[in-house]
């Protein structure tokens, strides 16, 4: 049986491309549209790989997100920039992503697993105080029990290691066959989940494409945030009908 339904915060409760578009365009407005995607595709890649330096206290917060966006850019052949413009950019990140709202397919799912009283919980990677800040812009509180809210920093794990989602089964009082995790993120999210032994929905709303020594070891994957609610309440039917066989 399905007891609970944990998410990713970053591009699955909401489109994160949008702000980071945004402040691309504030603050380097000689990027190409056509970049955008590509760009953001390599933001978070460099963020996702590089945070647990932070964690580690190898790197700060600061160094990470400049070098974050340093690289980005000259990955795509733009001029490269100081700390100062890399400062700067972070700055009016930040002010988009005060902007936040959740996907209106998302509250739709949220209401849909509240009403069949199914755990709700959040695993993010990230700073602490900047996690807590969008959780509470996105309302995610109307949804989730404060106490089933675990940001990586301030566990001391971080996606994907197993040991983020063992606490979380401990924390959210989890049964990991029976507890689905959904995140757009492959390695952090899918590979992290299912190592746990979970359950793993695969939110591929950006399309990317597996390496090829890559498995395909989700459970179920979805392309568009349109497709969300009828793979869950998919998802929910199917557990409940083999419990009633």
């Amino acid at each position: 049986m399905l007891d609970a339904i944990i998410f990713d915060v970053d591009d699955t409760i909401y489109d994160q491309q949008q702000p980071f578009r945004n402040a691309i365009q504030r603050v380097f407005p000689y990027v190409r549209l056509k970049d955008m995607h590509f760009m953001y595709i390599r933001f978070r890649v460099h963020s996702d790989e590089n945070f647990n330096k932070v964690i580690s206290g190898d790197w700060s917060l600061t160094y990470m997100r400049n070098y974050r966006i340093c690289q980005s850019l000259k990955e795509l052949n733009y001029p490269e920039i100081i700390d100062e413009q890399a400062l700067t950019f972070q700055k009016v990140y930040e002010e988009e992503l005060d902007g936040i709202i959740m996907h209106q397919e998302v509250r739709k799912t949220l209401d849909f697993l509240q009403e069949q009283e199914i755990t709700l919980g959040i695993i993010t990677n990230g700073p602490t105080d900047h996690q807590h800040k969008k959780i509470v812009q996105l309302d995610l509180l109307n949804w989730v029990n404060p106490e089933h809210i675990i940001i990586s920093q301030a566990s001391g794990y971080e996606k994907p290691d197993k040991e983020i989602f063992r606490l979380a089964e401990q924390q959210f009082q989890l049964i990991p066959e029976q507890t689905l995790y959904v995140g757009d993120n492959f390695d952090n999210d899918v590979v992290g989940s299912k190592s746990a032994g979970w359950q793993a929905l695969w939110f591929n709303h950006r399309q990317r494409q597996l390496a090829d020594d890559m498995l395909p070891i989700h459970d179920v994957e979805i392309t568009s945030f349109d497709e969300l609610l009828p793979a869950i309440e998919q998802l929910v039917q199917k557990e409940r009908l083999l419990v009633e066989a």
